[in-house]
């Protein structure tokens, strides 16, 4: 029991210290982001590939281990199943944002609100529609904004199970959602730094 108690204690102290060390902008980071709703659908129904497909390939195994022992601690109780899970989240964001090229600076609290940008092509997304999206931004941008989202939704009926299809819906993802907070910002990039690389 006391051991039990002590194991608690140190991972709510680290999960403290990994949740609020930064409020640095970002989209995957969040507890209302799409790489901790796959987290939570994983867990939910004891399917790892919802997460797997935000991953690279190389981070399989460790990912899939951390699941399996997350499973095991949830099982200890309420308090041990909702610090876990944040271990889980946290740890899940953090592989994610390695792969991406990312620094990890810790998960947003609930109530963050994303860059005006990654919030209005989430809408999009969400919505199945850019025309609002579109009415924002500069008619030189339409073409190619209409061909991502195109690209996104050709990719989002994908099997859960079929990782391959998953990971191309996530980059197709990724990409769409940082061009358009890229124009948000006030410029036009190749995305150099957000390619989803999952070799």
């Amino acid at each position: 029991m006391l051991l039990k108690s002590k194991f608690l204690q140190i991972l709510f102290l680290s999960l403290f210290t990994l949740l609020y060390t930064n409020t640095v902008s970002a989209h995957c980071d969040s507890m209302v982001g799409p790489v901790v709703k796959a987290s939570q659908k994983a867990l939910e129904t004891g399917n790892i590939n919802y997460v797997l497909i935000w991953v690279q390939e190389k981070d399989e195994k460790d990912i899939k281990e951390m699941f399996d022992k997350v499973n095991k601690v949830r099982s200890l109780g309420k308090e041990a199943k909702d610090l876990a899970d944040l271990y889980f989240f946290e740890n899940v964001v953090r592989i994610h944002r390695m792969g991406e090229g990312e620094p990890y600076t810790g998960l947003k609290p609930v109530g963050y609100k994303p860059e005006e940008g990654i919030e209005a092509a989430d809408v999009a997304i969400e919505t199945n529609s850019i025309d609002k999206l579109l009415s924002g931004l500069n008619e030189e941008y339409h073409a190619k904004i209409k061909d991502y989202f195109a690209d996104v939704q050709s990719k989002e009926n994908y099997d859960v199970n079929d990782l391959k299809a998953g990971r191309e819906y996530v980059e197709s993802y990724v990409h769409f959602i940082h061009y358009i907070e890229t124009l948000y910002s006030g410029g036009e990039s190749e995305m150099d730094g957000h390619n989803h690389n999952h070799k």
